[in-house]
C-alpha cells in the first residue's frame, strides 16, 4: 500500500501482527474521546462466526470514538464476499476475473429489477466458509465468492488465516455441497485471500463490477454467512466513499482499507463475502463493521474493499501467492496542531519520496485531488493505487504549499 507505519494488527490473524512492509510508523495518536454516559463503539472485522463468544475485539478505524475491527463469525470478525472465474487457455499474467469489461472498454451494467433478481444472481457463485482449528473443533465461519469454475474463492485474508498451520477449511456451495479448501495466498494488508476448494468443477463465477463507477446512495446488497446463517441477503445503499479504515485491536493497525461505507447489514461471518451493485456485479468484499461496545452486531456501519482495488490483488494472489502494494518510501505519523495531513518522518533513500525531493517535516495534504486528513487516509489512498502509478502530492513546507509528481514505488522491492 502506502508508506511504511507503526502498528499491531487484528489478532484473530497472525499475521497482521507485524508492521506492513514499508509502512508508515508514526507515533501512537491519542485515544478517541468518548462523551460522558457512552460507550464506545468497536470495528470488528467480520472472519468467522463461532457459537462461542460473541464479544467483539476492539480496533480502531477514522472516527472518534468509533472502533473498527474484522467481522469473524463467532467471535472476531470479517465481513462478506467477492468474485473469481477462471479463462482455461489465457496466457501467462493475463486476468482469469469475470468482469463486465468487454475488449477493454467497460460496458454500462443493466439493473436488474428488484433485489430478488439480483439475489438469484449472486447466490450461486456465494459460499459459506467453515473454519476448523488444529484440534478438530470449529473456529468460526465465514464467506467468499465463487471467482474461477474450477474452486477459487475470494475472501478475506482474516478468514482464510483464522485457521492456523494446523487449522483446516471447508466450503459449503449454495446447492449444500461441501469441499476441502487450501490457501493459495493471502494479503493481510488489505485483508484479502483466495482460497481453493478441492476436486469441484463447473461452479459458477461471479461477475466483476467496476467499483469507480458507484455514487453515493446508490443501492447496493450484501450477501454471506452471518453467525453460520448460509445465503443470508441483505440491502440498504452506499452511505460514503474512499473511507480510510484501519481494522484491528491495537491503534495502526497494519490493515488499512480505502473502504466503501454501506448501511446493507453485515455481521459476524459476513467477512469475505460480496457486495453487490443491482446489475448482480460483485463491487466490493466486506471487510469490517463498526459496532457499540455492547453490541457485536450491524449497527448500519458497513466497510467493503472495493473490487477495483481487490481485482489485481487476487490476480496477483492466483499467479504468485503474494502481493504486491504501491508505497511512497517514508514513515509518516499525524502532525501536531490545526493543519490536517499525513507528516512526513524518515525518508527511505532511493524511494519514490527521496527522488520526488520530499523533505523530513513536511505535510501531505493531497494526494491528487484526495484530501488527506492524517496519516491513516494517507496510507489507505497510497493502497488505492498500483506501484508505477504517478500521482501529484501537495504538501507543506515550512509554511508554504507546493506540489510534486511521483512514481509510486513498490514494496516487493524491500520483501
Amino acid at each position: 500500500m502506502s508508506e511504511p507505519f507503526h502498528g499491531s494488527t487484528p489478532s484473530q490473524d497472525p499475521h497482521d501482527r507485524h508492521p506492513a512492509p514499508g509502512a508508515d510508523t508514526p507515533p501512537p495518536p491519542p485515544a478517541p474521546s468518548t462523551a460522558a454516559g457512552h460507550s464506545d463503539t468497536a470495528m470488528l472485522a467480520a472472519p468467522v462466526a463461532s457459537a462461542g463468544d460473541q464479544k467483539p475485539k476492539r480496533g480502531r478505524m477514522l472516527v472518534t470514538g468509533l472502533v473498527i475491527g474484522a467481522i469473524i463469525g463467532g467471535g472476531s470478525g470479517a465481513a462478506v464476499t467477492a468474485w473469481l472465474d477462471d479463462s482455461p487457455e489465457e496466457s501467462p499474467g493475463q486476468s482469469s476475473l469475470v468482469t463486465s469489461d468487454d475488449n477493454g472498454e467497460r460496458q454500462p451494467a443493466v439493473s436488474l429489477d428488484s433485489v430478488e433478481s439480483v439475489a438469484e444472481q449472486i447466490l450461486p457463485s456465494v459460499v459459506s466458509i467453515t473454519i476448523g482449528n488444529e484440534f478438530g473443533g470449529q473456529g468460526g465461519t465465514g464467506s467468499g465468492v465463487v471467482i474461477s469454475s474450477d474452486g477459487e474463492i475470494l475472501t478475506n485474508a482474516h478468514v482464510a488465516e483464522a485457521a492456523g498451520p494446523g487449522g483446516q477449511l471447508r466450503v459449503t456451495f449454495e446447492d449444500g455441497t461441501v469441499a476441502d479448501a487450501e490457501v493459495v495466498g493471502s494479503d493481510p494488508l488489505i485483508d484479502l485471500a483466495v482460497i481453493r476448494a478441492q476436486d469441484v468443477s463447473g461452479l459458477t463465477p461471479a461477475t466483476l463490477g467496476n467499483s469507480g463507477d458507484l455514487l453515493v446512495g446508490e443501492q447496493v446488497v450484501a450477501i454471506g454467512s452471518p453467525l453460520g446463517l448460509d445465503g443470508t441477503v441483505t440491502s440498504g445503499i452506499v452511505s460514503a466513499l474512499q473511507r480510510p479504515v484501519a481494522i484491528g485491536e491495537e491503534r495502526d493497525a497494519t490493515t488499512v482499507i480505502d473502504a466503501i461505507q454501506t448501511d446493507a447489514p453485515i455481521n459476524r461471518g459476513n467477512s469475505g463475502g460480496p457486495l453487490v451493485n443491482m446489475a448482480g456485479e460483485v463491487i466490493g468484499i466486506n471487510s469490517a463493521i463498526a459496532t457499540s461496545g455492547m453490541d457485536s452486531g450491524s449497527i448500519g456501519l458497513g466497510f467493503s474493499i472495493p473490487i477495483d482495488q481487490a481485482r489485481p490483488i487476487a490476480e496477483e494472489l492466483i499467479e504468485t501467492g503474494s502481493a504486491t502494494h504501491a508505497r511512497i518510501g517514508v514513515e509518516v505519523g499525524t502532525p501536531q496542531g490545526d493543519t490536517p495531513g499525513a507528516l512526513v518522518g524518515r525518508i527511505e533513500p532511493g524511494g519514490s519520496a527521496a527522488d520526488a525531493g520530499l523533505e523530513e517535516g513536511d505535510i501531505i495534504t493531497r494526494i491528487n485531488d484526495r484530501v488527506v486528513q492524517d496519516h491513516i487516509s494517507l496510507i489507505a489512498a497510497v493502497r488505492s493505487y498500483r506501484p508505477g502509478d504517478e500521482v501529484t502530492l501537495t504538501f507543506i513546507r515550512d509554511g508554504d504549499e507546493q506540489t510534486v509528481d511521483l512514481v509510486l514505488g513498490s514494496d516487493a522491492q524491500i520483501t
